[in-house]
This record gives C-alpha cells, sequence and structure tokens, in this order.
C-alpha cells in the first residue's frame, strides 16, 4: 500500500474527540451525561419526556406503536400543529423577542420579532384559507430569500398544506413542469428581491 494510501485511509480513522465549551455546554437543551443511558433505559419515557417539550392539541396515547413492524407508527392518537410550538408558546411568552434576524442586499436589514411573525403568518394563512385553500392541498413557493419566505413556510404549515420550494434559477417550462408535478393548488411568490 503507498503512503499517499494510508494517508487517506487514515483520515477515515478518527479518534480525537474534542469538547464543546463549557458555557455553551452549560446551556446546552440536553445537559445530561446520562442522556444515552436514560433512553437506553426506558425508551417510551424518554421519548415522551421529549415530546412534552412540544405543545399537544391532544396528547398521544402511546408513544411507540410496533404492531405493525417494521412500519412504526410514532405518538399514537396525538395531534400537533408545528408552528403553535415553534410560534405561538414563543409569541404568548415575549412577543418582542427576535424571531430571526434577516440580512439582504445591499446591506438591507430587519429585526422580525415573534409577535410579527405570528401577525405575517396569520395574516397569510388567512389569506390562503380565503382562496379555499384547505390541509392536504399543496402549495408551490417561488420567493427569493426575502424575509417574507419563513411566514410563508409557517403558513403552509398552520393550515396542514404541504409546500414545495421551486428554485428561481429554472426556466420558464422546469418551473411550470415542477409546479404542475407538485400539483400546487397555490403560488406564492412576490415581485421582486
Amino acid at each position: 500500500m503507498s503512503d499517499e494510501h494510508r494517508t487517506i485511509e487514515a483520515l477515515f480513522d478518527e479518534e480525537r474527540t474534542f469538547a464543546p465549551p463549557p458555557e455553551f455546554a452549560r446551556r446546552a437543551v440536553v445537559a445530561s451525561d446520562t442522556v444515552y443511558a436514560d433512553a437506553d433505559a426506558d425508551t417510551d419515557a424518554y421519548w415522551a419526556t421529549q415530546a412534552d417539550r412540544v405543545l399537544w392539541r391532544r396528547r398521544f396515547d402511546a408513544v411507540l406503536d410496533w404492531s405493525g413492524a417494521p412500519f412504526a407508527k410514532w405518538y399514537v392518537g396525538g395531534t400537533l400543529n408545528v408552528t403553535e410550538s415553534c410560534l405561538d408558546r414563543h409569541r404568548d411568552a415575549h412577543p418582542d423577542h427576535v424571531a430571526y434576524y434577516w440580512e439582504g442586499e445591499p446591506g438591507d436589514r430587519r429585526i422580525i420579532t415573534y409577535g410579527e411573525l405570528y401577525d405575517d403568518v396569520c395574516r397569510l394563512a388567512n389569506a390562503l384559507a380565503s382562496l379555499g385553500l384547505a390541509k392536504g392541498d399543496r402549495v408551490a413557493i417561488y420567493m427569493g430569500m426575502v424575509p417574507e419566505l419563513p411566514a410563508a413556510l409557517l403558513a403552509c404549515a398552520r393550515l396542514g398544506a404541504p409546500h414545495v420550494v421551486v428554485f428561481g434559477g429554472f426556466s420558464a417550462d422546469s418551473l411550470a413542469d415542477r409546479i404542475a408535478d407538485a400539483g400546487a393548488k397555490v403560488v406564492i411568490t412576490c415581485d421582486g428581491a
């Protein structure tokens, strides 16, 4: 074996570990050294605890159902809308806190708070619903990296409408094909970015 080949092979075998800085570790969501052992000791209890960190409209009856193995069913009987966990609870607790920073070109900047994002998401979700969009209807999103993009994604999720993001670098025919193939009932776009 050549020296070059041995060097490449050596790159596949990394044994070093790198501890995070103490301040980072202190703020970690999973701060326990026993997290893997806890999960192994009682898998259902561990994942139930993790699931209780999100808001449920109806809490699940069972964490995991393997009765149709190999097809698992997680959180059987539970219902939720992920936007309530990632948006509503933060808006309720601290509406003036920053949800995200947006930076565009040339140097355009915006700070979007949870309160503002919530209002934008609800306004767009209501507009989509008024167009007849319902749970299960598909949406194509054809937007640049504008500050309204996260609101569009969350509005779709809020309604239970799966979305597909189409890339602006495609030709008009390619865009039309992708939007049609997705079965999109609505296209969300903007007049410039």
